[in-house]
C-alpha cells in the first residue's frame, strides 16, 4: 500500500499539481467524483450497471481514492493511522450483537 501512495503522490508531483491541491479543492473533487461513481446506480437495478459498468465504476472508485489519498497527504494524515483510529470509533459506535 505504501509503494501505491508513493506512486500517487509522485504523479501529482511531477506534473507539478501540488500548487492546487489544497484540501478545500480535493475535497470538492472527492465529492465530484463520487457524485460520478453514484451516476451509475441511478435509475434502476443496483445490479444492472455494476455488471454492465464494471470498468467505469472502477475508474470512478479508483478517482476517488486517489483524491484520497491526495488529501491525506496534503494534510500530512497517515492514512493506515487514521483509518484504523476510526476503526475502534465504529467498533464503539456499533458493538457486535451478542446474539
Amino acid at each position: 500500500m505504501n509503494e501505491l501512495i508513493a506512486d500517487v503522490i509522485r504523479f501529482r508531483d511531477v506534473r507539478g499539481w501540488t500548487k492546487r491541491n489544497n484540501p478545500k479543492d480535493i475535497a470538492i473533487s472527492i465529492s465530484l467524483e463520487a457524485s460520478e461513481l453514484l451516476e451509475h446506480f441511478q435509475w434502476g437495478d443496483w445490479h444492472e450497471p455494476a455488471q454492465n459498468k464494471r470498468e467505469e465504476i472502477g475508474d470512478e472508485l479508483a478517482d476517488v481514492l486517489i483524491y484520497c489519498i491526495t488529501m491525506a497527504d496534503s494534510m500530512d494524515f497517515d492514512i493506515e493511522t487514521i483509518i484504523r483510529n476510526k476503526m475502534v470509533k465504529n467498533g464503539q459506535k456499533y458493538p457486535l450483537d451478542p446474539n
